[in-house]
């Protein structure tokens, strides 16, 4: 019987290819400070002596994972940059001589004269270590890029450079990760380690250095965002967020997609029902096309109920990874008024048991402490409410619309698809 399958997390990922490329040697499985994580059962059956097969997001088989073993099945075959990984045993072969330069962040031009001083006549080794959550400022493809940057530099002054990527991750313990950054360092490195001090700042950056940052790392006008809208259905979620795509689309100077709950239910999401974990399995989804959205510098209107904390959670880390800007609106439109504003009269069937986990009545709506703007719609106008929300937006937009309508949702604005 074939071992069953799990595809480990990001962080997970590139500690198995660091692993399997034996740069942590002499550790070659994870263990409990490279940790891999599995699902209870899984856990069950690898504690039971069984094994499991670890396989990258597209089902690739990459290794076989037991008490025992970690063995290699497969190398992954994509991701940006792999050229430029290799394990230590090819570095120490190839490059006996070189000076090992750790490379954690963008090199500014004080840094690479010390390099090219230290260096001599020898090749340098540009150690960039770029694994998630690692880069000082920059994302781990935007750290490689900045890093081939800075070795065009060291090359027009005479030094001949290699740059060489490493996918180790941070963990988020600042003695574990140097521990295993030393290491790492240690394996590749058959002569000269030079580490550098501390990180440059932007004013030191060569030229082409910084337009690779500034690249990768856009100002707010231009950095990705998830508004997402919360709330009670009937509190005017969809209304603020209609009176925004309109906005966004009239100023023009940026592309925005509308996530409507109407709309995915009838796409993204059929087929699923209204239960906790069809409800979950909905925002998750419209979590994920949203910080797509943002990863590639978009806008992106939600308005969904998302009643529950941890899926919201689990939005905003999408986001965040996608390197987008997660901005949290909290309708608060108080349930007597959504009961009044009701015109289909699903609150009054959800009263009578009529409609079974109907947010608010007979399922729970966890309000958020993390929200970014907090609006109460009672009586109050589209265009006041929505200057709340362009307030807190990440970049500048002009907070009017036109004529200012009550925000009273019309009788479509929450049907029931959008629980």
């Amino acid at each position: 019987m074939p071992a069953p399958q799990h595809c480990p997390s990001p962080r997970e990922l590139d500690d198995l290819e660091v692993l399997l490329s034996g740069a942590l040697a002499p550790r070659t499985s994870f263990d409990d400070e490279v940790r891999l994580e599995l699902p209870d059962d899984l856990a069950a059956q690898v504690g039971a002596g069984g094994e499991v097969e670890l396989v990258d997001p597209e089902g690739l088989p990459l290794a076989l994972y037991s008490r025992e073993h970690l063995l290699p099945l497969a190398r992954a075959a994509y991701g940006p940059f792999r050229r430029l990984q290799a394990t230590p045993a090819r570095i120490r072969e190839e490059h006996p001589d070189a000076l090992v330069v750790p490379v954690t962040a963008p090199l500014g031009e004080g840094a690479l004269r010390l390099v090219a001083e230290r260096a001599g006549a020898r090749e340098v080794v540009l150690l960039t270590l770029s694994g998630t959550g690692t880069p000082q400022g920059v994302s781990p493809v935007g750290l490689v890029r900045a890093t081939l940057a800075a070795a065009r530099v060291l090359e027009a002054s005479g030094t001949t450079a290699q740059v060489v990527v490493v996918p180790l991750a941070a963990r988020g313990d600042a003695d574990l990760d140097h521990r295993l950054g030393h290491d790492v360092v240690s394996a590749y490195a058959a002569g000269e380690v030079l580490g550098l001090p501390g990180e440059d700042t932007e004013d030191d950056w060569p030229a082409e250095v910084a337009a690779v940052v500034e690249q990768d790392q856009p100002d707010d006008e231009h950095v990705g965002v998830v508004v997402l809208f919360t709330g009670l259905s009937g509190s005017g979620k969809s209304t603020i967020a209609r009176a925004l795509h309109d906005l966004l689309l009239e100023d023009g100077r940026r592309t925005v997609t509308s996530l409507d709950g109407d709309v995915v239910r009838r796409h993204l999401s059929k087929g699923l029902g209204f239960s906790r974990e069809d409800r979950e399995t909905n925002i998750a989804r419209i979590g994920w096309v949203a910080a797509e959205i943002a990863r590639h510098r978009g806008v992106a209107l939600a308005s969904p109920i998302a009643p529950f904390d941890a899926t919201r959670q689990q939005v905003r880390a999408m986001v965040e990874d996608a390197g987008g800007e997660l901005v949290l609106v909290h309708v608060a439109t108080p349930l007597e008024e959504c009961e009044r504003r009701d015109r289909k009269g699903l609150y009054a069937r959800a009263r009578r048991g009529e409609i079974p986990d109907f947010t608010g009545i007979s399922s729970p709506y966890e309000e958020p402490q993390d929200a970014d703007v907090v609006v109460d719609t009672t009586g109050r106008t589209i265009e006041d409410c929505l200057a709340e929300v362009v307030a807190a937006l990440p970049f500048e937009l002009p907070s009017s619309v036109g004529p200012a309508p009550s925000v009273e949702p019309a009788p479509s604005v929450e049907p029931v698809e959008t629980r």
